[in-house]
């Protein structure tokens, strides 16, 4: 293993935000073909589409959020040489619980369960800055 491995878990993340855009596309086209929007009004305000149209579009937005550290926690960790298998396993699950976490916020969008779902996320994220770092400052 030559830590290169850390980047599958970023492309499977990259995987879920096209599959987020492509579900977007499909549930603005189901709004329009339904007249359930106003056109003109959807063109200046994305709260103006219908609410399973705007949770894609705000999951989306989340995409571009916390993700961003995490794409950074991992070209870090490989140019360290930080890649190990535990932070390959934790940036696996950070990314399963995106996949959940998108599951949960385009469909019920329950926000209790959306919370502790971005928490457990967060913490992933957290751990695996403070692995990287410890791992960098004991090979100096």
């Amino acid at each position: 293993m030559n830590g290169i491995e850390i980047f599958y878990p970023v492309l499977a993340h990259v995987l879920l935000v096209i599959m987020l855009f492509i579900l977007l596309a499909t549930r603005k086209a189901k709004a329009v073909t339904a007249k359930a929007v106003d056109l003109r009004e959807t063109a200046i305000n994305n709260k103006a589409w219908t609410s399973d149209v705007v949770k894609v579009s705000n999951n989306i937005e989340n995409q571009f959020e916390t993700p961003i550290l995490f794409y950074i926690v991992c070209v870090v960790s490989f140019l360290a040489g930080a890649a190990d298998t535990i932070n390959i396993a934790l940036a696996w699950a950070y990314v399963a619980l995106r996949y959940v976490h998108s599951y949960v916020h385009t469909g019920s969008n329950l926000v209790p369960n959306r919370m502790k779902i971005f928490s457990a996320s967060l913490l992933i994220v957290l751990i695996l800055l403070v692995r990287m770092v410890v791992q960098m400052a004991s090979s100096a």
